[in-house]
């Protein structure tokens, strides 16, 4: 990506906020704050199938509190955000953790997870119309920059970041992020030296929606992502839906030497979805080109490509992403509300994945499949309001000439969360 880019399009949007008239009003910095926390426990075990890897498990608890300020009164308004993360471990010691799918406790260097984690970080922001402009800690949610919340404490990064809706139905956004903080330790040196990014997404009408980012991580790559969705209204209680995902990137010569792989790929996948009252049904398409994997999320520091660990909006990605060199995967899934029919806030998603024509250097059609399960609940009312459960069961198996691409095995996943207000 061109180094200009996010200055011009701080620059243009800037302008552009001269003109506009505010859809936001500033209440006050004590007025409009909020003081939120979620209690979350989480268990992962991997049983890994393939001879001589170790299972992995790790449990923990954890508290997330997050403050955000109003905006100071007037044209301008100032305020600040902060988050205070802490984790302390029940069980998955040496021997069992430090798998980096997991990723709750870092390893100290006998080999054991740490015992607890704590870490603290805060946000200035200004606003002015509909434009916000941050500097921080930030937890970013973009196709490019997703910051992984999906674990027992959150991923960030450090930087700045700029959002603007002065437009309606126009969301832009750009950032210069100088810094990384993994999910498992309080470190913020994981070797990130520079991300940039830079987009937009647009609701066309009621229907249809798109949505352009680029990204570009300083000597590692730069990336693409183009995503469309598309909904039509059968009946009162029925909707038909498209969801289409697609990334370029194309990685740095030097980095992809260090690594032994390729330069380029392109990676896209296609959903089409049946809603039928509390019943969803939806079939997906993934195709994945070029002389490498799709690549994202890890650690710059060990050889991870240091753009978050949910930047993966593709259709076919559960255990498995199904995002080898050439694969081409199929999903049929089915997801059922059963709030209506047996508790209020029951749910129940079942998905089977296979792909096969992955590249290895053993193969030229290696191939994977995965049985995906998962049920949640959350409670509806009473003082555990808002408590949610959920257990997700996978069974993921590789075949054998794809093995230096992937790794097979069951894996299940039990968490508890509690989010409550405290103002």
């Amino acid at each position: 990506m061109n180094k200009a880019l996010p200055l011009a399009v701080f620059a243009a949007l800037a302008a552009n906020s001269a003109f506009a008239s505010s859809g936001s009003e500033n209440n006050g910095f004590i007025e409009d704050s909020h003081l939120n926390v979620l209690l979350r426990n989480a268990f992962i075990n991997r049983d890994y199938k393939d001879e001589g890897v170790h299972d992995r498990d790790e449990w923990g608890q954890a508290v997330i509190a997050t403050y955000t300020s109003g905006f100071t009164q007037g044209p301008v308004g100032f305020g600040v955000d902060a988050i205070g993360q802490y984790a302390f471990r029940l069980d998955g010691g040496r021997g069992r953790s430090g798998a980096g799918g997991i990723d709750f406790f870092a390893q100290d260097n006998d080999g054991r997870a740490r015992s607890d984690l704590a870490k603290f970080g805060a946000t200035a922001k200004m606003r002015f119309s509909d434009t916000v402009l941050s500097y921080g800690t930030q937890r970013p949610v973009l196709p490019i920059l997703y910051a992984d919340d999906s674990r027992l404490l959150n991923e960030t990064f450090t930087g700045l970041m700029l959002d603007s809706k002065e437009i309606d139905g126009l969301d832009v956004s750009a950032g210069y992020f100088t810094a990384e903080q993994q999910k498992s330790d309080d470190s913020h040196d994981t070797g990130l030296n520079s991300l940039r990014f830079a987009g937009a997404s647009y609701q066309f009408n009621d229907q249809f929606s798109g949505a352009f980012y680029a990204s570009d991580v300083q000597d590692v790559l730069n990336k693409q992502y183009l995503g469309l969705k598309y909904q039509q209204p059968v009946a009162s209680d029925q909707r038909f839906a498209l969801d289409f995902n697609g990334y370029n990137s194309h990685l740095d010569r030097e980095f992809a030497e260090s690594q032994n792989i390729g330069r380029s790929n392109s990676i896209w996948s296609l959903a089409a979805s049946y809603v039928w009252d509390i019943h969803t049904f939806k079939l997906a398409y993934q195709q994945s080109s070029g002389n490498t994997d799709y690549h994202y999320g890890g650690y710059r520091n060990k050889g991870g490509i240091g753009d978050g660990g949910n930047t993966i909006w593709l259709a076919n990605s559960y255990w498995s992403d199904f995002n080898g060199e050439d694969e081409r995967s199929w999903q049929l899934a089915y997801s059922v509300d059963l709030g209506s029919v047996l508790l209020p806030g029951l749910g129940y998603d079942v998905a089977y994945v296979r792909g096969d024509n992955i590249k290895t250097s053993a193969s030229s059609n290696g191939h994977e499949h995965e049985f995906f399960n998962q049920i949640q609940y959350q409670v509806q009312n009473g003082p555990a309001k808002d408590l949610r459960l959920k257990l997700r069961y996978s069974v993921l198996r590789v075949s054998s000439d794809a093995a230096d691409y992937n790794i097979g095995g069951n894996e299940i996943r039990f968490y508890v969360e509690y989010p409550f207000a405290l103002f």
